[in-house]
């Protein structure tokens, strides 16, 4: 007599965070009832079974997060999966931008999204400053006589700004602004602790860290260095005077 082979299916509702792969939307498993297969089988048609079964992503969730894990893993650490840093830019950035300042000595060319979008979200006064600001260091590559603050005022000028302190405080002894009052475009005034802490100035664009307020500035180092401003990484926690572009 054949055996009666009886499966018992049942899956709990669940939710995986996909948020490695910087997806918003969630996958989840709706439960299904109690489901119950009755079958008169032959061994092999209980084998087959079983098979099938056990390929089933339904029947355990926790072997189905670990294929997830290590897909992620897989596709972060496969290379040649991964898009040309140029082509991956392409995707965020107008095409032309990224092309023009690709080969520019004066900005990496991982930072060019960066300031991309800050021009795109900025302010109309600040977005003036940081297009002005951009062309006199990237297209004109332009030597301005004096310091970091002359530049930033030619910058200004050329702009046709106004200019508002939205901060005031004083070198080493502060305040010190809460930096997630910092906008794209502010002039900040803060200490360089790249270099012996002594006081800078420079152009704010955007955040590059924000959790260790790592981020991008077009910084001058005079005009005896006869060098274009750059766009750097700084540190700039401890910022004590702000100036934001206004109409």
């Amino acid at each position: 007599m054949a055996a009666l082979f009886e499966i018992s299916l049942f899956v709990k509702e669940g939710h995986m965070d996909v948020s490695t792969l910087n997806m918003n939307n969630r996958c989840a498993f709706k439960p299904l009832s109690h489901q119950r297969y009755h079958l008169k089988s032959k061994p092999w048609v209980r084998s087959a079974l079983w098979l099938t079964l056990l390929a089933s992503p339904m029947l355990h969730a926790d072997d189905l997060a670990d294929l997830i894990r290590t897909k992620n893993q897989s596709y972060a650490q496969a290379p040649a999966v991964r898009a040309p840093l140029s082509t991956a830019y392409l995707n965020t950035t107008h095409p032309s931008f990224y092309q023009n300042y690709a080969a520019a000595p004066n900005i990496d060319s991982d930072y060019i999204e960066t300031l991309y979008r800050a021009e795109q979200v900025a302010a109309p006064a600040s977005k003036q400053v940081l297009q002005v600001a951009r062309q006199m260091a990237l297209d004109n590559k332009e030597i301005i006589k004096g310091s970091c603050w002359d530049y930033l005022n030619a910058a200004f000028n050329r702009a046709g700004v106004a200019r508002e302190t939205v901060f005031k405080g004083a070198y080493q002894v502060g305040p010190f602004i809460d930096t997630n009052q910092i906008q794209p475009g502010d002039w900040l005034y803060y200490i360089n602790h790249s270099y012996n802490d002594v006081e800078h100035s420079g152009l704010f664009v955007g955040w590059l860290n924000r959790a260790n307020n790592q981020a991008l500035i077009l910084s001058y180092a005079g005009e005896r260095r006869n060098e274009p401003a750059r766009y750097k990484v700084y540190d700039v926690s401890h910022t004590y005077n702000v100036i934001r572009p206004s109409l």
